[in-house]
């Protein structure tokens, strides 16, 4: 087994002290929201979760290109890689976005745009984990992968844009999307714990990526060696 590169080590630790910031910032330093409260501290990891979770599917297409581009196995291994760290960080969204919903909206989930693509955009992605085991051979099951991704891609960049195309409840952080019914404006120390927590969970998502694509170095190792086995 490869020795664990001394960066990756680093970014280990940095990245469980930048998340222990920015749970510091998002509980405590940031201030109360005035109209929905303590629950609105959720939206600092939410935020966090989602940008990561939208970046790795966007990532997942682009590695999706250039493996069918240049037929290189690391690019599948990326691509897995960014859809498995960001189906993981969507759910999470999900997740989050709920527990902010029920004092909210009175309710844990409604039907609004916005959460309905999200849901969709992570089924997706679910799915694509089910019909990637179902190919034995290496080289098809890469090339179904990008494909998928490109197919998946445009779901997860739906999802974002949703709430400035429809009208729906859930807050923007923009006075430009009109269409929108809630706005939700930030203090400067909301928006110090808002940018930290997409800073933080970036180099989350990296440290993650990093370790997710060294596994997937070992199985296509260990693939080969059952495949050599048999032959």
């Amino acid at each position: 087994m490869q020795s664990k590169p001394i960066a990756l080590t680093v970014l280990d630790i940095v990245s469980v002290i930048v998340l222990g910031i920015s749970t510091y910032l998002a509980l405590v330093f940031a201030p109360t929201e005035a109209v929905m409260g303590d629950v609105q501290r959720v939206f600092y990891f939410h935020i966090g979760t989602a940008w990561t979770g939208l970046l790795g599917f966007i990532i997942a297409s682009i590695a999706g290109i250039a493996y069918l581009v240049s037929k290189d196995m690391k690019w599948d291994r990326f691509g897995v890689a960014a859809v498995e760290v960001s189906t993981v960080f969507f759910f999470l969204t999900i997740v989050l976005g709920s527990i902010w919903a029920r004092p909210a909206w009175n309710t844990w989930w409604t039907w609004d745009p916005r959460l309905t693509t999200a849901a969709i955009t992570e089924l997706i992605y679910v799915a694509y984990f089910m019909l990637r085991q179902g190919l034995d051979d290496p080289e098809k099951r890469a090339r179904f992968g990008a494909v998928y991704t490109l197919l998946g891609g445009p779901s997860a960049i739906l999802t974002f844009l949703v709430i400035r195309l429809f009208r729906s409840i859930h807050p923007v952080l923009t006075n430009a999307a009109e269409k929108a019914q809630e706005t939700m404006g930030m203090t400067g120390n909301m928006k110090v714990a808002f940018f930290f927590a997409l800073f933080a969970f970036t180099v989350i998502f990296i440290d993650l990526i990093w370790h997710r694509v060294r596994l997937g170095s070992l199985q296509e190792k260990v693939e080969q060696l059952k495949l050599n086995a048999s032959s």
